[in-house]
């Protein structure tokens, strides 16, 4: 069952800086009592949206907790839509500690969960669905592109576009319902509009479609490039994986089947996020736990964004063996195969001769796959509901003379409910509790 939402007579506080030593810690409070918060801990409110060097005290002993800057922000303009309050305290976790648990005496207040301030924002209206979403990848960016396309998002480049579409779906679909309603009049030009109607629902078809056709660009930044390497045995897939992440994140060794699983590395390449799996090796074995490795390693191949096919300088790359997404074959081993021609791109993982070429090429592959962060569509959710939305319309663009205008009507309205499921004005409360649910606490 999903949890109820948050009603509107309590406040939530939670610190909104990470834990540990620091030298300020960040309190939000947000809701009705937020000024009653000020008047316990810090003995009346200062002006609004003006810093105040304040004592906090403890409301049941008056105790001095801390000398905190703090800010007054009443609502309805501020980021939940609600009155809040913020304190900026010294960053021990004892005054942190102290000051939580002096607000928990505060009545009215209590700890906000994950993602709980976020949410108020969404339900208070200032900001959508896909604003939220924006934030919660801002979050979690871990290179460049991710934190360019989570910005987009927050600044709400998808809300603004679906909201345009959402709004001419709707003036579609009250032009197709005077029409209903005046069907039996003779001054209806029933032609005309038939034609008008399906003319503008063919242009925002084709926008929806347009946007759709992007490769899934946004999607796979958020996850990373997924770059396998794939070979024989000790064709010199853990050592290049080690090379390129800078670390012994593989086990090496000259014994054929060590590597049994995949092992995935997380690098930024370029402001881009690349992962590097390393793979059990491609043979025939009786070994059940070795076989279960290339099954699994053939699995990966298959989900792959770039194959990188290992094949050790002198020895001839078994094409039939690896096969999936786009693929590269690496010439491996180069330190050890003097006087052999190289045939392509030749790397020594131990030597490094060859790696920054490799780098360079993963970069090229990357970027012409995910972008540089100007992806519109970002999450599965979106694509799954504008999908929908096309789907839709394209029944009514295609409908054959004679179709019933009802269910015309039908298609149109449900065009507009599915492009309101982006921006969450329409049937999402299981929707958010997944979503806030993987927000930080204090956010």
């Amino acid at each position: 069952m999903a949890s109820p939402l948050p009603t509107r007579d309590d406040t939530i506080f939670a610190p909104a800086s990470g834990l540990g030593r620091a030298a300020v810690a960040l309190v939000r409070i947000s809701g009705p009592a937020a000024g009653t918060a000020l008047d316990a801990l810090a003995g009346g409110r200062p002006e609004p949206r003006r810093l105040s060097l304040r004592p906090l005290r403890d409301p049941a002993t008056q105790a001095v907790l801390d000398q905190a800057v703090i800010v007054w922000l009443p609502g309805p303009g501020t980021a939940t839509g609600e009155d809040m309050a913020e304190l900026h305290l010294h960053g021990g976790v004892a005054v942190r500690t102290a000051i939580l648990r002096a607000l928990s005496r505060v009545p009215g207040c209590r700890p906000a969960e994950a993602g709980a301030f976020s949410r108020r924002a969404f339900l208070n209206g200032r900001i959508d669905l896909t604003e939220a979403e924006g934030i919660a990848d801002l979050i979690d960016a871990e290179t460049e592109a991710q934190r360019v396309q989570a910005l987009r998002q927050l600044d709400g480049a998808l809300g603004r576009q679906v909201a345009a579409w959402r709004e001419t779906g709707i003036e579609l679909l009250a032009q197709a319902e005077a029409a209903l309603d005046f069907s039996d009049e003779g001054d209806v030009d029933d032609d005309g509009l038939d034609a008008i109607l399906n003319q503008k629902a063919r242009n925002l078809h084709d926008a929806i479609r347009a946007a759709l056709a992007d490769g899934q660009r946004g999607e796979r930044l958020r996850e990373g490039f997924c770059v396998v390497l794939a070979g024989a045995p000790n064709a010199g897939k853990s050592t290049l994986l080690n090379a390129l992440s800078g670390r012994d994140a593989a086990i090496v060794s000259e014994i054929p089947g060590t590597t049994r699983d995949a092992i995935e590395v997380r690098c930024d390449l370029g402001g881009l996020p690349v992962v590097l799996v390393d793979t059990a090796g491609l043979r025939e074995t009786e070994d059940r736990i070795e076989a279960e490795g290339v099954n699994r390693t053939r699995r990966r191949m298959e989900s792959a964004d770039l194959i990188l096919h290992l094949v050790p300088m002198g020895d001839r790359p078994d094409r039939q063996a690896v096969s999936g997404a786009p693929t590269l074959v690496v010439q491996t081993k180069a330190d050890l195969a003097a006087g052999v021609e190289p045939q392509g791109l030749a790397i020594s993982a131990v030597t490094g001769a060859g790696l920054d070429a490799l780098l360079d090429a993963i970069q090229a592959a990357a970027e012409a796959s995910l972008g540089h962060g100007d992806a519109l569509i970002t999450r599965e959710r979106h694509r799954e509901a504008l999908t929908r939305a096309a789907q839709h319309l394209e029944r009514l663009i295609t409908a054959p003379s004679g179709f019933p205008p009802e269910l015309l009507a039908e298609d149109l309205r449900l065009a507009v409910r599915a492009l309101g499921e982006v921006g969450g004005h329409v049937g999402v409360e299981e929707m958010l509790d997944r979503l806030f649910a993987g927000f930080c606490i204090g956010k």
